[in-house]
């Protein structure tokens, strides 16, 4: 690394780049990547063991959603805060510390002996997780910030936020189906084990920001409204939403989240400071990613429930029809990041991404009661798996581009919360539109026979598919006019100062 990328104050250098050898940025970033799958693959392997855990444990059905909204709810509450300590206290320690306690949480969590317990280490998952998936990726931006390199480490990365789900599906249904459903939660001990020794042995012992201090009204404010936020949508399923327990907590989140911004423009030692945000590329970026999150639930959850009731697939054969999907997100995002993304940018390649992730939700809306999967399920996976990595790696790449390494944390913490509140919003909105279609199609077509039941279920995966492609076209439109084009970010990057301890070579990644 240059010696032009060096911060040029105490507390930048502080927290800034690390000078890691040209030959280990790489197990670097397999360390963090690591990391961050296991994060990204709780959401959905927890999942596939939750009937057997169910029988198990023997807690009800209104008592199962409490599994996932535990985790949700600790991990998309603390993101802001553990970005934050990411840059007060360090990068490398908050990452051990993260991994340290997401192993002992999940250790207790497939000890479990009662339904309380594995709800209460559900929680603390969730809250080493929020500490942990923001100093991941702020280990990659400060590490990786030369043009080529840079373009091909968040191809990687973003590849692995967009086929976490799928993986755990995957993954889920063979430990689920050949050992045991706890399985599903000690394996996070032996990939912690594995990214704790390396990270370890990798990272770099720079310290964070000593000036920085916490401020403490803002982190209540952003903590306590993304927590009001998540429940809200949470509860739209189960409890509809006009009930209290629905639009209660989500008004509150207006109120608090309103004042989260409100606090953030005048405090000293800000938890996000606007200017994160305010960049007209990174903002993009961010909403992208909550779109992405959004959508990408109508072919996790519904596709799910279609192979395994409908065509009557295992948890394991569920998971293996999701590998093309995932081949078709590695591939695709190695092309992307290495020509397509330097040539035409984000400004191109996200809309194209949302375009073909709405197209591959229309064709999942021709789905039968006799569909088979190769004719009519794969060319929809393929198709989503290209979608996906079109939009993720170049989300994540300039989320975090340009952002000065003292504040490399709460651009992180940002980007894990958009797609953490974006799979919530997009749950609670797809699970009861798809609840309400198959309600009204079970009036009009009384009495319910077994295969008026099936025709119903059918037709609420259609509901949810066709409203995940609205989500994602509205994606495209927004990322089309947001997005800066390739020659005005070369401009500005020209015009404008590198912000104080930024990577000297960061502005003209600016692709």
């Amino acid at each position: 690394m240059s010696s032009s990328a060096a911060p040029t104050t105490p507390a930048a250098a502080a927290a800034g780049p690390a000078d890691v050898p040209h030959r280990r940025r790489w197990f670097v970033l397999a360390t963090v990547a690591l990391a961050q799958l296991m994060v990204v693959l709780d959401a959905t392997i927890v999942n596939i063991a939750m009937p057997s855990a169910q029988a198990e444990l023997g807690f009800s059905d209104n008592d199962r959603q409490w599994i996932v909204t535990a985790y949700a709810l600790a991990f998309g509450s603390l993101l802001l805060l553990g970005g934050r300590l990411s840059d007060m206290f360090g990068r490398r320690r908050m990452f051990l510390i993260g991994l340290v306690g997401f192993a002992v949480a999940s250790a207790l969590g497939g000890a479990a002996g009662t339904f309380e317990l594995l709800v209460a280490a559900r929680a603390l998952q969730g809250v080493f997780g929020a500490v942990l998936a923001p100093a991941a990726l702020s280990v990659l931006t400060t590490t990786f910030t030369v043009p080529k390199e840079r373009a091909r480490a968040f191809g990687i990365f973003g590849a692995i936020a967009g086929m976490g789900g799928a993986i755990g599906l995957l993954l889920g249904g063979y430990l689920t189906e050949n050992f045991d459903w706890r399985w599903n939660l000690y394996v996070n001990v032996v990939i912690a084990a594995i990214a704790l020794v390396a990270g370890s042995v990798l990272l770099s012992r720079a310290g964070g920001a000593a000036g920085h201090r916490l401020d403490v009204p803002g982190v209540v404010l952003g903590s306590a409204g993304l927590f009001a936020l998540v429940f809200g949508f949470s509860q739209a399923e189960p409890q509809g939403w006009d009930s209290p327990l629905t639009w209660g907590p989500l008004a509150a989140s207006v109120v608090l989240l309103v004042a989260f911004v409100v606090r953030q423009r005048t405090a000293a030692n800000a938890v996000l400071p606007l200017d994160v945000v305010l960049d007209r590329d990174r903002g993009a970026s961010f909403l992208g990613i909550l779109v992405a999150g959004s959508g990408m639930f109508g072919v996790f959850l519904f596709l799910t429930y279609y192979l395994q009731t409908t065509l009557g697939y295992t948890p394991m054969r569920t998971g293996v029809a999701f590998l093309p999907m995932v081949l078709s997100i590695i591939v695709t995002a190695q092309i992307q990041s290495n020509l397509l993304i330097p040539r035409f940018g984000p400004k191109v390649l996200v809309p194209i991404g949302m375009l073909l992730a709405a197209t591959a939700m229309l064709t999942f809306t021709r789905l039968e009661l006799d569909s088979t999967y190769a004719a009519h399920v794969l060319p929809g996976l393929i198709l989503m798996g290209m979608g996906m990595a079109s939009i993720m790696p170049a989300s994540f790449q300039l989320a975090t581009l340009g952002v000065a390494p003292r504040l490399a944390g709460a651009a992180s913490a940002l980007v894990s919360t958009s797609q953490q509140v974006g799979g919530a919003i997009g749950t609670a909105l797809l699970n009861t539109l798809a609840a309400t279609a198959a309600s009204a199609y079970l009036a009009d077509h009384a009495p319910v026979t077994p295969e008026v039941a099936a025709e119903a279920a059918l037709h609420s995966f259609d509901t949810a598919y066709a409203w995940s492609a609205v989500i994602f076209a509205g994606g495209a439109v927004m990322a089309a006019l947001l997005f800066r084009t390739r020659a005005d970010r070369q401009a500005r990057a020209e015009l404008a100062p590198a912000p104080a301890g930024a990577p000297a070579e960061a502005p003209v990644a600016a692709h």
